[in-house]
């Protein structure tokens, strides 16, 4: 069973048409949302004209079958914990933001997708071979 997870910037390259995104959302059977992405996307719909708009897109995108939004939990916590604390050991920190979703892929046995190169960081973190 193929699980992947949006990162923010995937999310905002599918709506544009990318071709890779695109190819993998259709090759999977399960499609996570992690909240904190949905956090920065909602940021970034309210420092735009289009803030209707892109809800809009973005809860039809959600209504999907096969997309889940993730909540917080208890397993996330420590995964977040996990990831944070070897970043920190390795002297690679990434933004916080990112270290969530991180821990919601690692949860869910997901693989990430995402144009952002520091998730390389981040060890055991299943990472889509697109990455640039």
């Amino acid at each position: 069973m193929s699980k992947i997870l949006l990162d923010t910037n995937a999310y905002s390259r599918y709506l544009l048409g990318d071709e890779r995104v695109l190819d993998h959302l259709a090759g999977a059977d399960i499609i996570y949302m992690s909240v904190f992405v949905l956090g920065e996307l909602y940021y970034g719909y309210s420092q735009g004209i289009k803030e209707v708009e892109n809800r809009e897109k973005l809860n039809t995108f959600l209504d999907k079958p096969s997309v889940f939004l993730l909540d917080a939990t208890h397993d996330t916590s420590e995964f977040f914990a996990s990831i944070k604390k070897q970043l920190k050991k390795n002297g690679t920190p990434i933004p916080l933001n990112d270290v969530w979703i991180a821990a919601h892929t690692m949860e869910m046995g997901a693989e990430l997708i995402t144009y952002d190169k520091h998730f390389q960081h981040v060890p055991g973190l299943r990472l889509w071979k697109e990455l640039p």
